[in-house]
């Protein structure tokens, strides 16, 4: 793969998903499908990777550099006039090169990377002018058609606008992918002519030009048509976070772990979990959100860029926020949310609690209806809860404040003040009884009600 080097198509408008992002940032599975294709296309190990970017490339070069993207060459193509002349904008880039060219679409989110490399591999070792991915598909509308030879070599594509009628009935279809050599394809790519329907520069025409030179085109087909789907509607979106779903469940399942119900279990692309651990029903794990073994998640939670160790419970109905650790052992129960917290090796946190910006110890016992008050309208502050803590139920730790090693909190209290290690702090007001007031009260209230009728 030393002399490989990988072009990325991403200018296009995608007027069809009417949307103000540009169509390549869309997310499938967590991650944008231009992602998606540079992370596929990278395990190829080219020497090279170019990324042509038209309207919107602003905002697409800042989300890939924010997202760690940066030996990236991007070519500008300004304005749409088709994939060939999205190429010839690349040109000075590719002058100075030898070897292949891996010509992909940034919209393309499926594509693997065994797909990508059995086609480099053919082309490399067939000594082809250009190779192409097909496809066979049953309904080949919107395709354009490939015509091969007896020999089984690329004769030309016809794109479905411009196909007579009897073309328009070959299911052999171009998934827009190929490998070309770089040298030949530079001879060719000024010679190409809008002369379609689209009045566009196709890099499709390029075979009959290459052909002419005496050059070889070959064809290899994808074992899955799936991989080659491009994105130009919500509803192709919607079919690839499917698939994309589907990929990723299988994958965790075979790495050993337990999904009771994939049906309703939704894990990103960036989310890693390990062995023994089972999904319930209803989990959602977002973003890079990594979970150890051992672990019980869920129904009904939702992790989000959480980091969460060995022998963790989460759940029911519990949500992690960014920033959350659960160490080990650790249990996160019914309508429990964690932010931007730890949460320490055994403790426990299990009902109708809010824990943000805070650093709770070992073996911490929080009870229901706590939460920290983190957040005054203008800043957060922390809260600190050192190792063996009892926080009773309906209590607030107003924070900045900490509490120290093995104290007592006792239910209801409002903390404002920092606690002492094996400390019982108290902080309610003392409770204050009238014998038979209530049903004086009640008398009265019977009375003026009688009069006013």
């Amino acid at each position: 793969m030393k002399s490989l080097h990988v072009l990325v198509l991403a200018a296009g408008q995608g007027t069809r998903m009417k949307s103000a992002l540009p169509k390549v940032l869309h997310p499938v599975a967590g991650r944008p499908l231009l992602e998606h294709v540079l992370k596929t296309v990278s395990s190829l190990q080219a020497k090279e990777l170019g990324v042509v970017l038209g309207v919107g490339r602003d905002v697409v070069q800042k989300e890939l550099t924010a997202r760690g993207w940066k030996d990236l060459h991007y070519v500008i193509q300004a304005k749409p006039q088709g994939s060939g002349h999205a190429v010839l904008m690349a040109r000075s880039w590719l002058k100075a090169k030898r070897g292949s060219l891996l010509v992909v679409y940034g919209d393309t989110p499926l594509l693997t990377v065994q797909t990508l490399r059995r086609l480099a591999d053919h082309h490399m070792i067939s000594g082809n002018a250009a190779t192409f991915l097909a496809m066979d598909v049953p309904d080949p509308s919107g395709y354009g058609r490939m015509l091969v030879d007896n020999h089984g070599y690329l004769e030309r594509i016809v794109e479905d606008k411009d196909a007579t009628p009897q073309e328009r009935a070959i299911t052999l279809v171009n998934s827009g992918v190929a490998c070309w050599d770089i040298p030949m394809l530079l001879a060719v790519l000024p010679r190409l002519q809008p002369n379609n329907a689209k009045h566009e520069y196709y890099l499709t025409d390029a075979v009959a030009l290459l052909r002419n030179l005496g050059g070889r085109v070959g064809v290899i087909r994808a074992k899955n048509p799936d991989e080659t789907q491009g994105i130009n509607t919500r509803v192709d979106l919607a079919r690839a976070e499917f698939i994309s779903r589907q990929r990723i469940l299988e994958h965790w399942m075979r790495e050993g772990v337990t999904i009771v119900d994939p049906a309703s279990t939704y894990i990103d692309a960036e989310t890693v979990i390990h062995p023994d651990t089972r999904l319930w029903p209803g989990t959602i794990l977002q973003g890079a959100t990594r979970i150890g073994s051992h672990c019980e998640i869920g129904p009904y939670a939702i992790l989000e860029n959480a980091v969460v160790k060995d022998g963790v419970r989460v759940g029911p109905f519990a949500r992690l926020r960014p920033g959350s650790v659960i160490e080990e052992k650790a249990h996160i129960g019914n309508f429990v949310e964690i932010k931007k917290s730890t949460i320490g090796q055994g403790s426990k946190v299990n009902h109708l609690t809010y824990i943000g910006d805070a650093h709770v110890g070992k073996e911490v016992n929080v009870g229901a209806g706590t939460i920290t008050c983190n957040y005054d309208g203008f800043s957060k502050f922390q809260t600190r809860i050192e190792d063996d803590v009892f926080v009773g139920s309906n209590s607030n730790l107003v924070a900045p404040i900490r509490v120290g090693r093995g104290a007592i909190i006792a239910a209801g209290s409002t903390i404002t003040e920092d606690v002492q290690p094996h400390a019982l702090v108290v902080a309610r007001t003392r409770q204050l009884s009238k014998d038979g007031w209530a049903k004086a009260f009640r008398s009265k209230h019977r009375k003026e009600s009688r009069n006013h009728s």
